[in-house]
């Protein structure tokens, strides 16, 4: 394994399409509550939802303010349950194991990676401020000397060839081609390394995108790919799915209890719940190996 990787925070990012720029832009002026006062919890910020069986019981408190704090925990709660979900397919992993997060965000799965496994963590995102805010966590864990954060782009990241043993995205994959995406993981990871993506899809069964997943792409400034599109993008670039899980059914709470969360809701939730409903969005978690 390589011990020496080239990046650093300081480096430049690639050349960016407008398109990137936007989406940068977009992350370097959010301060969205739904993803900052969860975080503030335990100092994990997750840029992702949750899975798993919600307490709805927390909507039963009779006192507003208490009621928010524990509408607040419950969703951080699934959040977590999320990354851990995602992290628990990348192993096994030793301490002297490097390991990728594309479109890290505020780096919260990169903490939970290197919590479960103790290994070193790269992870890349477009906007500066991000990687600033993740590379501060870090530091302030303690942790900043095996998890590193950079302001780069997951396409063209400059990190070193064959240098992991393990990478993946969550719910960054809408923001970009998926073969470029994939070709990135494919040069990064060993021989035998293993991907994770979860993410959300259009269901081909379906037919077109449907309205409410056009409504998502608007909210987002992103493009949701076809279920389709991600298995012939993985086969064309030596990733080979070991693991398909769907995860639509265990979304759902999540979403019901959000949409409940007045000071957290941003609007977008019934659009979710509907897509989910109605079969034309699945919320879908694929491992594959890279050969």
């Amino acid at each position: 394994m390589t011990s020496a990787h080239t990046g650093t925070t300081s480096a430049p990012i690639p050349a960016q399409s407008t398109y990137q720029n936007r989406v940068a832009e977009y992350w370097n002026a959010e301060e969205n509550p739904v993803n900052l006062e969860l975080g503030k919890l335990d100092d994990l910020y997750h840029h992702h939802y949750g899975v798993g069986a919600a307490d709805f019981s927390v909507l039963e408190e009779p006192d507003p303010d208490r009621r928010g704090e524990r509408i607040t925990r419950e969703l951080h709660r699934l959040e977590h349950a999320q990354a851990e979900l995602l992290a628990s397919h990348l192993g096994p992993l030793s301490p002297a194991d490097h390991v990728f997060d594309a479109g890290c965000g505020r780096g919260g799965g990169s903490v939970v990676a290197h919590l479960r496994y103790g290994c070193h963590t790269d992870g890349v995102t477009l906007s500066e401020k991000q990687a600033g805010f993740a590379n501060e966590q870090a530091r302030k864990r303690g942790i900043d000397a095996k998890v590193r954060f950079h302001h780069r782009n997951m396409l063209d990241t400059g990190l070193d060839t064959g240098g992991y043993a393990a990478s993946w995205n969550n719910e960054s994959t809408m923001y970009v081609e998926l073969d470029l995406l994939f070709a990135e993981h494919a040069r990064l990871l060993r021989r035998g390394g293993r991907y994770a993506v979860i993410t959300g899809c259009y269901n081909d069964t379906y037919g077109q995108a449907s309205r409410e997943v056009s409504l998502i792409n608007a909210h987002y400034i992103c493009d949701i790919h076809p279920r389709s599109a991600y298995f012939r993008a993985l086969a064309r670039n030596r990733l080979v799915p070991v693991h398909v899980q769907d995860l639509t059914e265990a979304a759902v709470p999540y979403w019901e209890l959000r949409k409940r969360a007045d000071h957290l809701a941003t609007g977008i939730e019934d659009t979710f719940l509907t897509a989910y409903r109605n079969g034309s969005f699945q919320y879908l978690l694929v491992v594959a190996d890279r050969v």
